[in-house]
């Protein structure tokens, strides 16, 4: 099987000294319609941009159990995450209004077999599918974009 050929972009980390980088991981979350993939996005709860869900590693969870539970509180996601990452992306975690935390996320495609009404953050979030490009668009983070615009789940194996 051979996996996807996404070519990683160079990552950009804010210089923060004394600072840490945290990991999270991250679901790309997909349905095929038309021979196309499209993908799901979710508003973040503070400031309404659109993500992918995502979180920190939890103890006992692998990377796609991770994923798959953050897809369910986040957007009443029910799939088969595929236990390959993607690639990463960077962006700075808002934890205070003068205070980021640099993470790096660690991206897992998701296959949406269905979406629940009710679920643990419904009504704190909004969520959309969108065809790859545009969903590139509306994403802040440029590694995020790149691998979203390069996301061909055809050659997943699922």
């Amino acid at each position: 099987m051979t996996l996807q050929t996404i070519k990683q972009m160079p990552l950009s980390l804010p210089a923060a000294p004394k600072t840490e980088v945290r990991t999270q991981f991250g679901g790309l979350c997909y349905r095929m319609r038309d021979g196309e993939p499209d993908i799901l996005l979710v508003t973040s709860r503070g400031s309404g941009r659109w993500i992918i869900p995502k979180g920190w590693p939890m103890p006992g969870l692998t990377p796609t159990e991770m994923v798959l539970k953050e897809a369910w509180e986040e957007a009443g996601v029910r799939g088969i995450a595929h236990s390959m990452a993607l690639g990463l992306y960077s962006y700075t975690k808002e934890v205070e209004p003068d205070r980021g935390l640099p993470c790096l996320v660690m991206i897992y495609p998701i296959l949406v077999k269905s979406l629940a009404e009710d679920f643990p953050e419904a009504g704190q979030r909004r969520s959309k599918w969108m065809r790859r490009k545009k969903a590139a668009k509306r994403v802040d983070e440029s590694e995020l974009a790149h691998i979203i615009r390069s996301f061909d789940p055809r050659k997943l194996g699922l």
